[in-house]
């Protein structure tokens, strides 16, 4: 049969059921005391470990045996390496192994690239500028040329009855 004990939260003894007394503090926290004895001491703020027959002073003087084999093992976390949207992971990969040497290499010719289509492109829009203004010229000349031809086939006949 299994019988439920709280700790003392002085002496850190063992209370059982119909034993001791439990004091709630202001804040909510709940303080567990085996006797009088140590409700008394907590209560003047005296430390446990300043008192010889508690378990916090035996385990402070190591007269208690410490279980430090059962200390939490932390777990390490591993790392997965996972592919982005874009690259898949063989591709991170290897850019990982690449040195800097060939990334430099990499990137000034990728920035060749972007400078040499960047320059195309200035020099297809001037192209098509020249192209737009020669064109628009030559239909301004025709317009030009029309209206001078209507011009001279009204003057030549008198406008009015005859």
């Amino acid at each position: 049969m299994v019988i439920k004990t709280d700790l003392c939260s002085f002496s850190e003894w063992r209370i059982y059921p119909g034993h001791g007394r439990r004091f709630v503090a202001k804040d909510g926290r709940l303080f567990y005391y085996l006797n009088q004895k140590s409700r008394a001491f907590s209560a003047r703020k005296i430390k446990s470990q300043e008192i010889q027959w508690t378990v916090a002073w035996r385990r402070l003087n190591k007269k208690i045996k410490t279980d430090e084999g059962a200390k939490k093992r932390r777990i390490r976390n591993l790392k997965v390496q996972r592919a982005i949207v874009g690259i898949s992971l063989e591709e991170i990969r290897r850019r990982r192994k690449e040195d800097e040497k060939t990334r430099k290499a990499q990137a000034e010719q990728a920035a060749r690239e972007i400078k040499d289509r960047k320059q195309k492109q200035i020099e297809n829009q001037k192209s098509q500028r020249k192209g737009v203004t020669t064109t628009q010229k030559a239909a301004q000349k025709a317009e030009t040329k029309a209206a001078q031809k209507a011009a001279a086939k009204g003057a030549g006949k008198p406008k009015g009855k005859k």
